[in-house]
């Protein structure tokens, strides 16, 4: 059995009017990300950990934010395609572990949905997704409300 351990770090600038989507979930609040697609942080970093324990590069590679194909895209489409590439390559989800860094809104609430979306999508059991919330005591980019980060760790298991 071969083991792989990734690391997964996104970041999106938080901007007034905008969906707020996270973990699949649509928070409401006055700020949302963001970016090219979706701008769902949380499932960045996620496909950023599975891709690179797999060596598989990273989500700019496959989704470039060049491309109009994913302009908008619903990130949950991403992180399935993600882990097709996975399956392709013989690997198989054993965890993730995820932080999200955020000062507004808090996201605690909405993390039992945000797993039960994730394990849906990838079909893996819910016990197998962790999702925590921290702020920054008020300190940086994330402090100050400009942006919203999120970090990733996964296990892959092939054979």
């Amino acid at each position: 059995m071969k083991i792989r351990v990734g690391f997964g770090y996104d970041v999106h600038p938080l901007k007034e009017g905008t969906d707020f989507w996270l973990g699949g979930v649509k928070i409401e609040h006055p700020k949302g990300a963001v970016g090219h697609s979706d701008a769902d942080t949380l499932i960045h970093a996620m496909c950023d950990a599975f891709l690179g324990a797999a060596s598989l590069g990273d989500i700019g590679i496959h989704f470039p934010n060049t491309s109009e194909e994913f302009k908008g895209i619903d990130s949950k489409i991403l992180l399935k395609k993600v882990a097709a590439m996975l399956k392709k390559e013989g690997y198989e989800i054993g965890n993730v572990d995820c932080t999200v860094t955020l000062e507004s809104p808090k996201i605690s609430p909405y993390i039992p949905e945000m797993r039960k979306i994730l394990a849906e999508v990838l079909k893996m059991p819910l016990k197998n997704i962790s999702i925590k919330a921290t702020t920054t005591e008020h300190l940086g980019f994330v402090g100050r409300e400009e942006g919203v980060c999120a970090y990733a760790i996964c296990l892959l298991m092939g054979y």
